[in-house]
């Protein structure tokens, strides 16, 4: 099976690192990396790094934290400084090149001072669908994905997560705050966290899976297509909540739920 030979190709590249840091999300493509390079190389050799930022959901980083720690791995937080960058700050379409570029920069610092062979990151072969201007980043400063080097696809990932018994096997889709707010639209503490709540809040009301993306004083929601209706039906409490975090005009996209919808206008 296609799935078996990936594998057995995954765990050749991992075992000629003999030593690594992860850059390490707590979502389902970096859970699955981080378990496998936990099967396969000693302890001492992989180091686990999670970056603390605005541009993420503070219960992630408590999610990554109890993972690392299930998996018995070493794990350090960084805080990394995005809203100090301008050139993040601009959003312009190579916003991702900048945040990922700070980054890879502290990974590799990091990697060099314990002396670990290669900084890895979890990309896969479904993130080739989308645009992704951070891969110049990783190219830059030489990071390595095996995942994708080996021919994982995302659903490949989620059934052998779900086969090592990760939790994360059927976690949502996860991308960090900014890639809800239209390039060109400056990026602000603020609006973050107004982003973050309203989504916060969409999970709570039973919305597992959402995105919502940000035009000033309209919001547009994804949700899978199969949960729009339940989402319709719900209409007065969610309008009357995301009103109160300063939206005008809320608004349901009936395309439904995809990874990348705001990057439809640069391939267009």
């Amino acid at each position: 099976m296609p799935l078996e030979k990936n594998f057995s190709r995954l765990k050749k590249i991992i075992l000629s690192y003999e030593s690594c840091l992860i850059a390490f999300s707590g979502g389902v493509d970096s859970s699955l990396l981080l378990k496998v390079v936990s099967l396969l190389l000693p302890r001492d050799k992989i180091l686990a790094v999670t970056a603390n930022s605005e541009t993420y959901p503070k219960n992630e980083l408590v999610l990554a934290k109890d993972i690392a720690k299930r998996l018995g791995v070493r794990h350090k937080v960084i805080k990394t400084q995005e809203l100090k960058d301008q050139s993040f700050i601009a959003n312009t379409i190579e916003r991702c090149y900048f945040c990922k570029a700070e980054l890879f920069s502290r990974l590799g610092d990091i990697a060099r001072s314990l002396k670990l062979n290669v900084v890895l990151d979890a990309s896969n072969v479904s993130d080739k669908n989308d645009f992704r201007p951070g891969d110049k980043a990783k190219i830059k400063f030489g990071i390595r994905s095996p995942l994708l080097e080996a021919g994982f696809s995302k659903e490949d990932i989620r059934k052998l997560s779900k086969k090592l018994g990760l939790s994360t096997w059927n976690k949502p889709a996860l991308a960090c705050l900014a890639s809800r707010i239209p390039y060109g639209t400056k990026i602000s503490l603020p609006l973050l966290e107004r982003i973050e709540e309203a989504e916060a809040y969409l999970k709570r009301i039973g919305f597992n899976q959402v995105r919502l993306r940000h035009y000033n004083s309209l919001c547009r929601i994804e949700v899978p297509k199969e949960k729009i209706l339940a989402l319709i039906s719900k209409y007065q409490e969610v309008v009357d909540k995301l009103k109160k975090l300063g939206y005008n005009y809320v608004t349901v996209d009936l395309e439904g739920y995809r990874t990348g919808s705001l990057n439809e206008v640069i391939r267009k």
